[in-house]
């Protein structure tokens, strides 16, 4: 195992894990659901748009909608089946609001498209550019947090060279364990897809990072890396500390660097990916395999039989719960997520995509509760919980106070919406929703400014457009008028000269009278 020296991110906490519940047994697959609804918005980004129609066909892995933009992937039918609708359903966000699915009625057969459609003969002969389209239209996202495309992430542009390439396998948050499940049953996908994403960024060197409360995985892609020997390549336990998974402080953990505020892990020539992500990387390039499915923990005290599932994506989160054993006796919610970072939904119809990782069924009195909100009494224990290095109240009485501006000044966007604030706050103000609600406003306010600035462009380039279209036409008739005038002065000057002519003849035809007499 590596000797690294590791280093520290300020701030963080130290959590009750609560990782048994789940981790105790293999990964079993879902049954297949009668009804998959699939959202066309899974990650960041535009959403796709659809390809099939209403009574359309489909198979496993068949493309059912395009990617819209460059920020943008396309989505897979999750089996054969049916389409049987293309509308508005609930799904799985804090708003609780719905948004465009493709319903499919599953027809039982879960059959494949055939030939695999992503399939490659050697990806190590191919050029990055173009395995990272391969990447794309197999619809990998990042399946560790917020979605993001994966074939841009594994994309340097411009930068200098790679110097490190980082798998996450840190899964901090407590209750959560499908990516430890994942390490320990998938090493080999997992080391797999690093290599994939290595040979696409030209990466000098490659760290695995576990947080050294799962010594099973640390085990095991340990004795994968060791049997492929290559000594850039290594396992790192990491120190048990929420959130040691986030990405910019493992990246502090690991390598020492920190990514520059406003910046990217590119900045410091760093590109960092989630363990499960990397083994569907292998999945598509290796077996020709799209990203439909993914590992769920279903866990909490409120559920029966806590578990880790491969899970179609668009199983509705009723049908995961009836395979955990559904709820206990002293059920009280549930949270998509974890405890810290995940949201509370209230409705069973919302399905499984690409970014859940955990269904939190919480019981009575299972987690601290939220208590009455109360005045922030200044007492400064959220700036000394905070990992990046914030100041939790000025962002909250800023977001509060509808100061989009101020609250940029104190660097809202570098907050990774952790939870640790709000966990520690003793008036119990619930910190995390207010950046959420204040980030909202401004990105809706961007997009408000780009519509307007779009409209705007439009209407000078129109003004222009018909400026010069009359400067044109006064061009033309000046033309017109000058040719008619030139023609006009032509005929003048022809008419003077036949009268000249004509002058001449007469005086020529009186001079010779005048001779003969």
């Amino acid at each position: 195992m590596s000797g690294r020296r590791l280093h520290e991110f300020p701030g963080g906490l130290k959590l009750e894990g609560h990782k048994s519940l789940s981790n105790a047994h293999p990964i079993r697959r879902a049954p297949l659901s009668e009804l998959l609804v699939i959202p066309l918005q899974q990650h960041i980004g535009e959403p796709a748009e659809p390809l099939v129609k209403v009574g359309q066909k489909v198979l496993k892995g068949e493309p059912i909608a395009k990617p819209q933009g460059y920020i943008s992937v396309p989505i897979h039918a999750s089996s054969s089946g049916t389409v049987i609708a293309i509308d508005d359903h609930p799904v799985p966000h804090p708003s609780g609001l719905s948004a465009p699915c493709i319903l499919i009625k599953t027809d039982g057969d879960d059959k494949w498209c055939e030939p695999p459609r992503f399939i490659l003969d050697d990806w190590r002969e191919m050029e990055p550019s173009a395995l990272r389209n391969r990447i794309r239209e197999a619809g990998i996202v990042g399946l560790g947090g917020a979605g993001f495309p994966t074939f841009i992430k594994l994309n340097p542009g411009t930068a200098p060279a790679v110097d490190w390439l980082i798998l996450n396998g840190a899964e901090c948050e407590p209750y959560i364990t499908c990516d430890d499940l994942v390490m320990r049953e998938r090493a080999e996908q997992i080391v797999g897809g690093l290599l994939v994403m290595r040979h696409a960024l030209h990466a000098a060197r490659c760290l695995i990072g576990i947080e050294d409360n799962k010594p099973e995985a640390i085990a095991r892609l340990g004795e994968v890396v060791a049997a492929l020997g290559d000594d850039t390549i290594e396992v790192v336990p990491v120190p048990t500390r929420y959130p040691a998974g986030g990405e910019k402080q493992l990246i502090k953990v690991l390598t020492g660097r920190e990514v520059p505020s406003n910046g990217l892990p590119l900045d410091v020539r760093v590109v960092c990916h989630n363990v499960a992500t990397a083994a569907a990387v292998f999945q598509a390039v290796e077996d020709g395999r799209p990203l439909v499915s993914r590992v769920v923990t279903v866990t909490g005290h409120g559920i029966q039989d806590p578990c880790n599932l491969e899970v179609p994506i668009g199983t509705p989160v009723e049908d995961l719960l009836r395979e955990a054993g559904h709820f206990t006796d002293s059920f009280e919610r549930l949270i998509i997520g974890g405890p810290m970072m995940g949201f509370e939904i209230t409705s069973l119809r919302v399905p499984v995509i690409k970014t859940t990782n955990c269904l939190l069924a919480v019981a009575r009195d299972e987690l601290p509760g939220a208590g009455p909100q109360l005045p922030c009494i200044r007492c400064g224990a959220c700036a000394e919980t905070c990992p990046a290095r914030l100041q939790p109240q000025m962002l909250y009485w800023y977001s509060q106070a509808r100061d989009f501006d101020r609250v940029q000044d104190f660097k809202l966007f570098d907050c990774i919406e952790c939870g640790c604030c709000s966990y520690v706050c003793p008036s119990h103000i619930p910190l995390v929703h207010y950046y959420r609600y204040a980030k909202t406003e401004i990105w809706a306010r961007e997009r408000e400014r780009e519509k307007a600035d779009h409209a705007r462009r439009r209407h000078e380039f129109r003004q222009e457009r018909l400026e010069r279209e009359k400067r044109e036409r006064q061009e033309r008739l000046r033309k017109k008028q000058a040719a008619a005038k030139a023609g006009s002065d032509k005929k003048a000057e022809i008419q003077a000269a036949l009268a000249r002519v004509k002058q001449k003849k007469a005086k020529q035809a009186a001079d010779g009278e005048a001779t003969d007499k």
